[in-house]
């Protein structure tokens, strides 16, 4: 089972995802404890997103994809919409540090985050139609306001990986330092961010939330979207050779 730590550190309260055994992925609970974290911490000067054991975050827990029903997929993804949601109306500027691989929602993550610094050994990346799924809450519509339509889809129809260097060329990350440094250049940016007004970076947040939000119905019709295809060949055959290491063998289109 995974679990989410919560600690303060340089008047920032860093939020780790620790479920290693799956790339740190998160399940609905731990989305839940995610959420309540932030809902927490309004009084910091940021907040900091990271993964434990050299990981980032893998998104949503695909071993709930090779069974799935409705119940469990309907909450997965309605949680995963949530934590994304509380990141984006925190009151205060939320950091990724990104200290491996964001993969699927885990790179969904760092486009719904304000700041992202990247560790050098850092990938990115989505995984949407490789595992009989699709990334409908921000990077196939957000995502291409931040780096650009065709890379946007490019990064969510191929699923290919990206380095921190190109991550940072594209503009999906801000910085990317040595993996030793991260922690340190984080922390540089919350004490910047400790010189300014609290009152005015809200509202500077606020107002920078214009494209999530016009998207927000968009994210809701995608996810209606992948609750009709929950069980499909495409999903189950996505999810079990991903599980399995292997090439998966999708159906002919119909």
């Amino acid at each position: 089972m995974g679990q989410i730590h919560v600690k303060e550190r340089s008047e920032a309260v860093w939020i780790t995802f620790d479920a290693p055994e799956r790339r740190n992925a998160f399940d609905p609970e731990m989305a839940q404890a995610a959420v309540e974290a932030l809902e927490q911490s309004t009084d910091a000067r940021a907040v900091v997103i990271t993964g434990a054991a050299g990981g980032f975050c893998a998104g949503g827990a695909l071993d709930l994809l090779g069974t799935p029903t409705l119940p469990q997929m309907r909450e997965l993804y309605r949680m995963s919409l949530r934590l994304f949601d509380a990141v984006r109306t925190h009151p205060r500027p939320v950091i990724a540090a990104v200290n491996g691989a964001a993969a699927g929602g885990g790179n969904e993550l760092v486009v719904a985050c304000d700041l992202a610094v990247a560790a050098a050994s850092a990938t990115f990346g989505q995984t949407g139609p490789r595992v009989g799924s699709a990334p409908v809450t921000g990077a196939t519509n957000v995502l291409g306001v931040q780096i650009g339509e065709k890379r946007a889809k490019e990064m969510a129809f191929l699923c290919r990986r990206y380095t921190a260097t190109q991550a940072l060329e594209l503009g999906l990350v801000n910085q990317v330092v040595p993996d030793s440094q991260l922690e340190a250049a984080v922390d540089g940016i919350v004490e910047e961010l400790g010189a300014l007004s609290p009152r005015y970076l809200e509202i500077a947040k606020v107002s920078s939330n214009i494209w999530w939000n016009q998207a927000r119905d968009n994210f809701m019709g995608g996810l209606g979207m992948l609750v009709q295809a929950v069980g499909s060949e495409d999903m189950v055959e996505g999810a079990t050779s991903f599980l399995e290491k292997r090439t998966p063998r999708f159906p002919d289109p119909q």
